[in-house]
């Protein structure tokens, strides 16, 4: 079996213990921002549209909804503060793709990847042009990222992909004039495709436009039902209610990510998929002279489990993924989040990427559930007669295509026909996860089943050829 580069070059267990010392369980992104306080719901509310979510999906569906009518009356509920879960904790790759990746698309939807690919761009261009509209401090870099290949089958891939003024094949030498690891062999360099932010503020930013637009937000407001409008007609409305009050509302939108959702429909839409982060303490000029990087492009290999990474505005690197853990029953739980193993092996695979940055330490450590669907982006869908819209399942590649997906739910609710609304790729909805024990066995036979292809020069077994026959492969 190949040992992968990550093995080979392993550094020795007292260089992770040193670099692990001085950790704290705590999301860097969240650590030491100013938050403006939102009230919690209080009693019975009225409003036009509610939302149910204070992540990117609620915060970007707000924010649409009152471009479009500024005099639409907009209420968002959020469980506990906004942007706290996964909005706040992953790594700011504001990426175009509305697919995870190309070759998810091509194999789902090959005849509409053209369009989905202008779409994503669009879209990605439009989230630029929002940012500097209301003058959001979120740390916006358009630098694009480098997909890099670490081994040597890797390289035969890129030499595959086209070429053009924004997409550049990068040799080995050229990789390495623009970020210095042994351990990259080519990359090929996606110049337009990514906007790196900062996630925390991206979050907060959305929530102070979107209050300066006139959208009402309450925190530490978990929403508990949705029901029909008791007080009208069948078709009057919809009611969420809450511990301490409810809002009465035309219409709603439902943008609980990982959580589960209040329609019995969704619950085995979406699994809890525990992706695991480092950063390290800023590098001082040596460092930084050391591996170059100077064009700060966010970087990922080209493993099925795939570490990505990038620079801080404070030059420290976030180091984050490869393992995504399943736990057993599909909850979200806190204890999950602290999972030493992980850590010490994100941090050995950083020390083995950059040798020359032996003695760095780390400062954050913390982890973050995925919303992982079976067809591995974003599904959409309708309830209650067409008052509700959802979107969920973005697994893991969604800063970017929750704003998407808030355009697709607020066209759905107008029951509008539009180049969204008639993708093949909204209006389908993916397979379901089964119950457990199945989902279980199913997805950790599916990471064991990945893991080997990476050990085995990207060659699939019969289970992810399988998989990949019934439409629920993937391939990162």
């Amino acid at each position: 079996m190949h040992r992968t580069v990550f093995e080979r070059q392993a550094p020795p267990a007292s260089a992770i213990d040193h670099a692990l010392a001085e950790t704290r369980h705590e999301v860097f992104w969240l650590d030491d921002i100013d938050r403006a306080a939102h009230p919690r719901l209080e009693g019975d509310h009225d409003a036009d549209l509610v939302i149910v979510g204070g992540g990117y999906t609620g915060l970007w569906t707000a924010i649409v909804a009152k471009e479009r009518n500024p005099a639409l009356t907009v209420v968002l509920l959020e469980g506990k503060r906004v942007g706290w879960a996964a909005s706040g904790r992953n790594g700011g790759f504001v990426e175009a793709s509305l697919t995870h990746g190309e070759e998810n698309g091509q194999r789902r939807w090959p005849e509409e990847l053209p369009l989905l690919d202008a779409l994503g761009l669009q879209n990605l261009d439009e989230i630029e042009a929002t940012i500097a509209r209301y003058d959001m401090k979120v740390d916006a870099q358009r630098t694009g990222t480098l997909a890099l290949a670490v081994e040597p089958h890797q390289v035969e891939w890129l030499r595959e992909e086209p070429v053009d003024d924004d997409h550049v094949f990068l040799d080995e030498t050229a990789v390495r004039a623009e970020v210095n690891s042994p351990t990259y062999l080519a990359a090929t360099w996606d110049k337009r495709g990514t906007l790196l932010a900062h996630p925390g503020k991206l979050a907060l930013e959305l929530a102070r436009v979107a209050v300066g637009l006139g959208v009402e937000i309450f925190e530490h407001s978990p929403a508990r039902s949705i029901d029909d409008d008791p007080s009208g007609p069948a078709d009057a409305g919809v009611v969420v209610t809450t511990s301490r009050g409810s809002v009465r509302a035309e219409q709603a939108v439902l943008a609980t990510n990982v959580f589960p959702s209040l329609l019995k429909r969704n619950r085995l839409m979406t699994v809890p998929v525990y992706d695991y982060v480092l950063a390290t303490e800023p590098l001082d000029a040596a460092q930084l002279a050391s591996i170059g990087w100077t064009n700060r492009q966010g970087l990922a290999d080209l493993a099925n489990q795939f570490h990505y990474y990038r620079m801080t505005a404070d030059d420290r690197i976030v180091f984050g993924g490869y393992d995504a853990v399943y736990h057993y029953g599909g909850r979200v739980r806190e204890s999950y989040e602290d999972r030493p193993e992980s850590f010490r092996k994100l941090a050995s695979h950083l020390l083995t990427t950059f040798p020359q940055l032996e003695g760095i330490r780390f400062t954050h450590r913390w982890a973050g559930a995925i919303d992982t669907s079976t067809r591995f982006c974003a599904f959409y869908g309708t309830a209650r007669g067409g008052r509700v819209a959802y979107a969920a399942g973005f697994t893991g590649l969604g800063v970017a295509a929750t704003r998407f997906a808030a355009q697709v739910m607020l066209d759905q609710l107008d029951g509008a026909d539009t180049e969204r609304t008639r993708l093949r790729m909204v209006r389908e909805r993916p397979l379901p996860f089964p119950p457990e024990p199945a989902a279980s066995m199913g997805i950790n036979a599916t990471r064991w089943s990945l893991d080997r292809a990476d050990h085995s020069e990207g060659r699939r077994n019969v289970l992810l050829k399988a998989l990949d026959a019934v439409g629920l492969g993937f391939d990162s």
